[in-house]
């Protein structure tokens, strides 16, 4: 019999962007993203989408190289917290537990193979709207706020790695994530997976970074209603003197229609539309990707911009 699966993590609740920008970073996610500051703390503003139900979802922190700070999954339960931390204790991905930041309670954090750092978090601070932002409609987090981009939640996000398959094998055994799908190259090495904790096809990926480098960011991505909206993202960008790099487009893989430009701090943002393929079979089978596909470009035949294969943040010459 199949060992019974692990399912102790709810979502992908936020991630930490660092910034040598901060202030024009902010401008970038307030007035073009059309996101809304939920609070300060030292060098770190915190963020969030209309349709977030938390305190926030991006933490974005003043820094000298741009990058991420850290990534972080809430817990189903207190329980599942506990179980994640006792499989975490002693593997040697373990850093330990703090008091927790703003928005959310006591957090446990552990580094993947390539040295990422990961918060694990149960307890939750949920947003509550003021007089002016409250919606009609109960079921929202909060009124639509007609400026920018109005982007709607917290997605995904794309991480670099040095080893897929050590990083793939980690979220599978110590975080109960799901594949579902890959790229395997000609030679049998993994270059790419796209893994989940809910029922949408992904949510998080990891790629080979071209340099061999370790612990570097690709992208963050926020969603928005429909693919119109990601062709108005575009125009937004444009007319903000925003720099696009790839897109609008299909990605072959999961399908995902996408948006790709560059904040001030120089970390890769993507607007995508939060139509998402959901994964129901609970025993899906990966589908895997081989290198000759891969090679055929994107959905509709457009080859990607040489620049998403080769850049990430921190820049390799910037890192220690």
């Amino acid at each position: 019999m199949q060992p019974e699966p692990v399912l102790d993590l709810a979502h992908l609740g936020h991630l930490e962007m660092l910034t040598p920008k901060p202030d024009a970073s902010l401008r970038f996610f307030v007035d073009v993203m059309g996101m809304a500051e939920s609070g300060r703390e030292g060098d770190s503003v915190y963020l969030r989408g209309w349709d977030d139900y938390e305190h926030h979802t991006l933490k974005l922190t003043a820094a000298k190289k741009p990058g991420m700070g850290h990534m972080a999954f809430r817990t189903r339960s207190p329980q599942a917290l506990e179980r994640r931390v006792a499989a975490l204790k002693g593997s040697g991905h373990d850093i330990g537990w703090t008091d927790g930041d703003l928005g959310h309670g006591p957090a446990f954090r552990c580094r993947d193979p390539d040295g990422h750092v990961i918060e694990l978090y149960y307890e939750t601070e949920w947003y509550a709207a003021p007089p002016e932002l409250k919606p009609a409609l109960k079921n929202q987090a909060q009124r639509f706020p007609a400026r920018g981009i109005n982007v709607r939640r917290l997605d995904h996000l794309n991480c670099l790695a040095s080893d897929v398959r050590a990083n793939r094998i980690f979220f599978e055994d110590y975080l109960g994530c799901r594949l579902t799908e890959q790229i395997v190259m000609s030679d049998g090495s993994e270059a790419g997976m796209w893994m989940t904790v809910t029922n949408k096809s992904y949510d998080f990926a990891y790629t080979r970074d071209h340099t061999g480098a370790k612990g570097r960011f690709h992208h963050l991505t926020y969603a928005v209603d429909s693919r119109e909206d990601v062709l108005r993202a575009a125009d937004i960008f444009l007319e903000a003197g925003v720099p696009i790099e790839a897109g609008p487009h299909k990605h072959a893989v999961q399908q995902t229609f996408f948006l790709y430009v560059y904040e001030p701090g120089g970390n890769r943002v993507e607007v995508c539309n939060a139509g998402a393929r959901l994964i129901l079979a609970p025993d899906w089978k990966t589908i895997v990707w081989t290198e000759d596909e891969r090679k055929k470009g994107q959905a509709w035949g457009m080859k990607t911009a040489e620049s998403f294969h080769t850049y990430g943040t921190p820049p390799v010459d910037e890192m220690e």
